[in-house]
């Protein structure tokens, strides 16, 4: 990583679906961030044993192995990992589940349908701080 890397912010995407992976992947990096790509909770919960410090977490809910829930759940764990601000990415959008995630710790619970990847990125960038 080069010194300019290394001084860019860093967002973990945990999403399944690799072709909106990929979207908000080229959105992020077009506007300035690192990018660290994981394809499902599991994934995410390894990069992050590996070092991966991203400075915030984009998480959907709905994904195999382990689901979005169960990441919060073990953020809220690891005192190493407890700081990073989690935004739910997710399609789901039943008030009990709105509910169950930011009481799990999420910073904010954006619902893919209704946000376009610049509206995402301005959520984001609120909680970049």
């Amino acid at each position: 990583m080069t010194q300019e890397e290394s001084e860019k912010k860093t967002i973990m995407i945990a999403e399944d679906d690799a072709f909106i992976g990929d979207i908000y992947e080229v959105k992020l990096k077009d506007a300035g961030y690192n990018v660290i790509l994981a394809s499902n909770g599991r994934d995410a919960i390894e990069k992050l044993e590996d070092g991966a410090k991203p400075d915030i977490l984009l998480l959907d809910i709905v994904m195999p192995y382990m689901d979005g829930f169960d990441v919060l759940e073990a953020l809220g764990n690891k005192k190493e990992w407890k700081e990073i601000p989690v935004v739910l990415l997710t399609n789901l959008s039943q008030k009990e589940d709105v509910e169950r995630g930011m009481a799990l710790g999420a910073k904010d619970f954006l619902i893919k349908s209704h946000f376009t990847p610049s509206e995402v990125l301005a959520k984001v960038q609120k909680y970049m701080t």
